[in-house]
Formats: C-alpha cells, sequence, structure tokens
C-alpha cells in the first residue's frame, strides 16, 4: 500500500455524529431532530462512547469529549499498541484497557497507574491524532494535513425544503473509484435496475454535455449535465415511470452529487461519500436530501438499500478492483464520456490510491 497525499489530505466520512451521542446541530428538516441527525435507532447506528472505525489502512478511534468535541486518534496505545477503542472516557481523558494510562483530549499521557508518582510534565508518551470535523450529520477525518479547509460541499444540504435520510453503511470488496464511477454510470440502469431505474427496451443513453466547473456551490471537479433516462420507478415516491433530468458532479476524487430535475418541482440531490477502508474495500455512505415527506424514514432507506444491493454484486465482480487509469486497459463507448473524464479528473488530482496507473 502506497500512501497518497491527495486523499491522505483530504476529508473522509467514518461515522454518522449520532453514533458518538450529543452530536453538534445541524440544519435538517422537519420530522427530525435537529441536535442529533440520524436517531440511534436507524439501522447499524449503535452509540458508543469510543467508536473503532477504519480509514486508509488506518486504525482510527473516535470519542467525543464532555464539550462535545470529536476526537479521531489512532486506534493504538503508545505503550504497549492496544486498541485505545477497547478502553474507557475517564473525565476528559482517555484510559486504556491493558494498563490504564489516561491521555487527554490532546492526546498526551497524563497518569500511568503503575507509576503514580510520576508528574505530567515527565509523562512523554503521546497519542497520534488526527484533524476532525462534523458536516452534514457525519463525523469527518484527515488523517494527514488538510489540503481543503473541509468536507466536500453539499448545498442541497442546507434547503430546508429538502427532507435529508442517510441511508447505509454499505460495505463493498471494491475501490473507491470503482464505486464512483458506478454512481456516473447511466447505462447499467436497464439491466442492474431492471424494472425500477430502467428497462432493457429503453436501454439507449441520450447524448448528454461533459465540462470541468469551478463555482461558488459545490467547489470544482467534473460535471455531466442534460443527463436524461426513462425510469419506471425513479423514488419511493414516483407513481409511475417518466423521463428524469439528471446532473452528476465529481466534487473531490471520492465524492460525488447527483441532482435530479423534476419539471416545475423542487431540485433533490443524492450524495455518494465513501470511506476508503483499504486499496479495495470501502464503506459506503449516502444522504438522500428529497421532497419526499410522506414516505417514512425506513420505507426511503429500503428503496435506496435494494439499489444499492443490486449494484453491489456488479462491483465486487470487476476485475481489477482497482479503477484502471491506463489507457486502453477497459473498452470505452460514446456513453462512457462521465466516466471517461472522471478517470481523467482523477489522473490530473495525481490520484494512486484504489486505481492502477502506468507511472
Amino acid at each position: 500500500m502506497s500512501i497518497d497525499p491527495v486523499l491522505l489530505n483530504d476529508w473522509h466520512p467514518v461515522a454518522l455524529s449520532a453514533q458518538l451521542g450529543g452530536a453538534s446541530p445541524h440544519p435538517t428538516s422537519k420530522g427530525s431532530d435537529p441536535a442529533r441527525g440520524p436517531t440511534p435507532g436507524h439501522r447499524g447506528v449503535r452509540v458508543s462512547p469510543i467508536l473503532a472505525v477504519d480509514l486508509l489502512d488506518t486504525r482510527i478511534a473516535l470519542w467525543r469529549d464532555s464539550g462535545g468535541v470529536v476526537h479521531a486518534w489512532e486506534d493504538r496505545c503508545p505503550h504497549r499498541g492496544t486498541r485505545l477503542s477497547m478502553g474507557a472516557i475517564a473525565g476528559d481523558t482517555l484510559r486504556c484497557a491493558y494498563h490504564g494510562w489516561r491521555f487527554d483530549t490532546e492526546g498526551r499521557c497524563r497518569h500511568i497507574p503503575a507509576l503514580p508518582d510520576l508528574q505530567p510534565d515527565q509523562l512523554k508518551a503521546r497519542a497520534r491524532t488526527f484533524h476532525t470535523r462534523e458536516e452534514y450529520g457525519m463525523v469527518w477525518v484527515c488523517i494527514g494535513t488538510p489540503s481543503i479547509s473541509g468536507p466536500p460541499r453539499f448545498p442541497e444540504y442546507a434547503d430546508e425544503r429538502l427532507r435529508k435520510v442517510w441511508c447505509g453503511p454499505y460495505d463493498v470488496q471494491s475501490s473507491g473509484p470503482r464505486i464512483v464511477e458506478n454512481f456516473l454510470d447511466m447505462a447499467h440502469f436497464a439491466f442492474v435496475h431492471d424494472g425500477i431505474l430502467g428497462v432493457p427496451e429503453q436501454a439507449a443513453i441520450p447524448d448528454y454535455t461533459v465540462e470541468t466547473f469551478d463555482d461558488a456551490g459545490y467547489g470544482s471537479g467534473v460535471w455531466a449535465k442534460q443527463c436524461r433516462a426513462w425510469q419506471p420507478r425513479a423514488s419511493k415516491a414516483a407513481t409511475g415511470g417518466s423521463d428524469i433530468a439528471y446532473t452528476y458532479r465529481v466534487v473531490r476524487p471520492l465524492t460525488a452529487i447527483l441532482t435530479k430535475h423534476p419539471p416545475g418541482g423542487i431540485v433533490e440531490a443524492i450524495a455518494l461519500l465513501p470511506q476508503p477502508l483499504t486499496e479495495t474495500c470501502t464503506r459506503v455512505w449516502i444522504i438522500l436530501a428529497l421532497d419526499d415527506f410522506t414516505s417514512d424514514d425506513d420505507a426511503l432507506r429500503a428503496f435506496q438499500d435494494t439499489i444499492f444491493l443490486q449494484d453491489q454484486p456488479i462491483l465486487e465482480s470487476q476485475s481489477p478492483a482497482r479503477l484502471p487509469l491506463i489507457p486502453g486497459a477497459e473498452v470505452s463507448v460514446a456513453c462512457d464520456r462521465m466516466s471517461l473524464a472522471y478517470r481523467n479528473y482523477l489522473k490530473r488530482q495525481n490520484l494512486r490510491y484504489g486505481v492502477l496507473r502506468d507511472d
């Protein structure tokens, strides 16, 4: 595994804020608790004082202090390497389960029970700490030096007319770039999502436009606009088939946002937020920003589960698991323009983690 500064210095989602309890306030919409975002009862959400997560081949321990600040540390005690996530919170210190060493919010060792007379200035051990942010009801971590001020921009999240629903996480034996590319691909709708997002009899993909962008709303990246597809059931709220207009934006190497443009309606959005555990294993988070206040959360998640779990075996079957950025490694056709634009974007970013290159 090579160290990739592109992802090392970027921000990545690692947990729901609610998993650590006491989540910081964030914009929401009717029917939600603004102080917590997704409820702890949501499938897969367990409130824990110390949460063990993985990111970029690194084990991380997450915990929240009494002031509500989230801390992300390497999940390894500097004394004998025990996972700190096995420990406990004692006041505003984290106590290792092995020998009871206690570390303050800056990661400094403040007490060793076996040597109680040692003063804090005599204790040199430190836990390795990482940068954290909370945005969109999620905890984000940068394990390097942040090259960007914060997580990707997701303007629809702040739109109070839209309801926010968190889906997943889904653990996939595939690379983050493969998962993003699949999200950008419309040609598979008629076959992988037959009867929901497409039908084989209407598999043709109309022409669409691909460009780079740089704007105040989303930042910079590459987008596909004027995308159209006929879908039998484009959403949980759909009552029949319709021609759907889409815009796809890649806003970071591992972040993509799909917006839907219903005629005369409010623009809805789906944010795909992969968490790269390793080069070929990824945890996928999805946030829906929808103009649907009729369906309950579980029904909306169940619909998204159906879609993603149809994609998962396809993604896990792809060979190689890492996305090839080598010219000619895979055959492409005209309707793959957004896929090719994404691959070229990754080349320009000099991404090396989760991809195959010839340089």
